[in-house]
């Protein structure tokens, strides 16, 4: 056998791995989805998303409660978790080399390897003890905690893809490096950044340790921020540990809406990444 051949079946061989891990991989995957979706198509109906939880013990109902309180707690996380985020992202790109930025990065990855329990405790301490009660307010804070590394890393590592004639351009002109890096890098870089953003939110959707702490959870329909407010998460949780047949059914529609929402949030991210790709090519 030739040295060209010995190469040809050696790639050969490198590729077929390659393709066997990424079945591998996928395996697990496609068992869990399989039976989310078994399961929860034969739970889901139009009453799921319109009525309100029965009493303990009694069949029927839905989560609408829960699903619009998931709702709530990740809008209040995206509105505290965005503009840190973003901007913490912004200064570790300008500022790479300073040992704030190098300081900010390394909290950032800590921070994102942390454990979501040991979150919920530290938004348990600070946003519920001070004030002696669960609430909207404390899950939102403790879902955003966990939002902010993942998009801060997102935003820095795509702001370092931006070429630098960009920005260099922009200060030839006469900007000023604020001005340059928020009307040329960084909309160079929405689309990623929106693409992060829109992940994130995907992350904390399927969260249930931070919001046991925080959210707690509520059999009713609450839209008050300062007080307890109900979750997809928590309520799959609850319903899958107890005792009711009904419940368990139920639970397994809950997670099949979870799975659709992850699902959601990641068609929605490639939609806008190529949106804003191609308004960017335009203008």
């Amino acid at each position: 056998m030739t040295a060209t051949s010995r190469r040809k079946v050696v790639s050969s061989l490198f590729v077929a791995s390659c393709a066997g891990a990424v079945l591998l991989a996928l395996i697990p995957l496609a068992f869990v989805l399989f039976f989310v979706v078994s399961q929860g198509v034969r739970s889901l109906n139009l009453a799921f998303f319109t009525h309100m939880p029965t009493p303990v013990g009694e069949p029927g109902g839905g989560m609408m409660n829960s699903i619009v309180g998931t709702l709530i707690l990740s809008g209040l996380a995206a509105a505290m978790a965005v503009p840190i985020g973003v901007i913490s992202g912004i200064y570790m790109s300008e500022y790479a080399g300073s040992r704030l930025a190098s300081a900010v990065r390394f909290a950032a990855d800590t921070l994102n390897g942390v454990p979501s329990i040991v979150i919920g405790l530290f938004a348990y301490v600070v946003a519920v003890l001070p004030f002696k009660q669960f609430s909207a307010l404390a899950g939102g804070f403790a879902l955003g905690v966990m939002m902010i590394p993942i998009i801060a890393r997102t935003t820095e590592e795509l702001l370092l893809l931006v070429p630098g004639t960009m920005r260099e351009g922009a200060l030839a002109l006469g900007a000023t490096r604020a001005r340059a890096v928020f009307s040329v890098v960084l909309p160079a870089a929405l689309p990623g950044i929106v693409t992060g953003v829109v992940l994130a939110l995907a992350r904390i959707a399927g969260e249930t340790a931070p919001l046991l702490f925080t959210a707690f959870n509520n059999r009713f329909f609450s839209t008050r921020l300062n007080q307890p407010i109900s979750s997809l998460t928590v309520q799959v949780y609850t319903y899958a540990t107890g005792p009711y047949e009904d419940w368990h059914r139920q639970a397994w529609a809950g997670a099949l809406v979870l799975v659709s929402i992850v699902l959601i949030c990641s068609l929605l991210a490639r939609l806008a990444t190529r949106r804003l790709e191609r308004m960017h090519a335009r203008s």
